[in-house]
């Protein structure tokens, strides 16, 4: 195994140059990274290299440019995750009214197994989800205002307020193993099918985790295809061999998904966020074109046209 050592900064700056990257002020490229570190820098030098074999720089491309990708990623996760957060919260919010309603407010109610699916081959799911959902009430209940604020003055908590310490994970998860009806009850407020909803799930899970822990998100690719949307033929995305080139497991997946749990006001400022940050690097970048960037993230040219989509055109074309 070849072992990796420390490189002083002037040895990664003779580095990148010795790969072709031209570096202009070597000053304020040690200083970016110092502070941003080589290797998160470096994950984006695929856009810039010639070729996978040959793995040096196109020729004139700078320093500048490979940071100008760095923080367009950055301000890209930033955009997401804000919006992100908001459909976790409104997912939890449906699903604690829609249980609560039906099954009650206290622990002993709405934790019970039969309020969950009957299937045999779930019950040990059922059961270890219970039990993680009371683990976070011992952990979690007394290091929240809300949650310590019940247990004190009422000796429960009630699920809209143990949601707010639940991880999204937990909360999609339960999703899975509700009863059907409840499962519909809760899709039937952002007019998708429970299927649906199922597969979109653990994609914003997924995309939530990367965005909070400052992973490369422009090329993320998930294990999870989303099914054809009326997205996907309004837009009249590229086809090959029969299948949709974009918006299957890609960041634009994302933004179909995302098109569906937002409120319309909400997803159209989303889509104006993100324009502005592709015209600004539109405008850093000289070597590559900004194309280039939104092929790897999945966006199809028309990729903006999904923010005029009206959902009362989407049920004419369901109808």
């Amino acid at each position: 195994m070849i072992e990796k050592r420390f490189k002083s900064l002037d040895e990664q700056i003779k580095i990148l140059e010795y790969k072709g990257l031209v570096i202009k002020d070597e000053r304020y490229a040690k200083d970016i990274l110092l502070r941003e570190n080589y290797f998160f820098l470096n994950g984006y030098r695929h856009l810039f290299i010639i070729s996978e074999d040959d793995r040096r720089y196109i020729e004139g491309t700078t320093f500048e440019e490979l940071y100008s990708m760095f923080l367009f990623d950055r301000k890209l996760r930033n955009i997401l995750f804000k919006n992100l957060l908001v459909i976790e919260n409104n997912l939890k919010s449906i699903t604690s009214y829609q249980l609560s309603k039906k099954y009650g407010y206290k622990e002993k109610d709405y934790l019970r197994e039969k309020n969950f699916t009957t299937d045999p081959e779930r019950r040990r799911q059922v059961r270890d989800l219970i039990s993680k959902m009371k683990r976070q009430i011992r952990i979690n209940g007394r290091e929240h205002s809300a949650t310590l604020h019940y247990a004190n003055n009422y000796g429960y908590i009630p699920l809209w307020i143990l949601v707010k310490v639940l991880s999204f994970g937990i909360v999609c998860e339960m999703y899975s193993i509700l009863k059907p009806e409840d499962q519909k009850a809760i899709s039937d407020v952002y007019h998708i099918d429970s299927t649906t909803l199922m597969t979109y799930l653990p994609i914003l899970a997924n995309y939530r985790n990367l965005c909070a822990h400052e992973d490369i998100l422009y090329d993320n690719r998930t294990q999870k295809y989303i099914d054809d949307t009326i997205f996907h033929r309004v837009l009249d995305i590229e086809k090959k061999d029969g299948e949709y080139i974009y918006g299957k497991n890609d960041l634009y997946a994302l933004i179909i998904i995302m098109k569906d749990m937002l409120r319309k006001d909400e997803f159209t400022n989303m889509i104006i966020e993100i324009e502005h940050i592709v015209d600004e690097l539109s405008h850093n970048l000289h070597t590559i074109r900004v194309d280039k960037v939104l092929d790897k993230m999945g966006f199809p040219p028309n990729w903006n046209d999904i923010k005029n989509i009206e959902r009362s055109y989407i049920n004419e074309e369901v109808e």
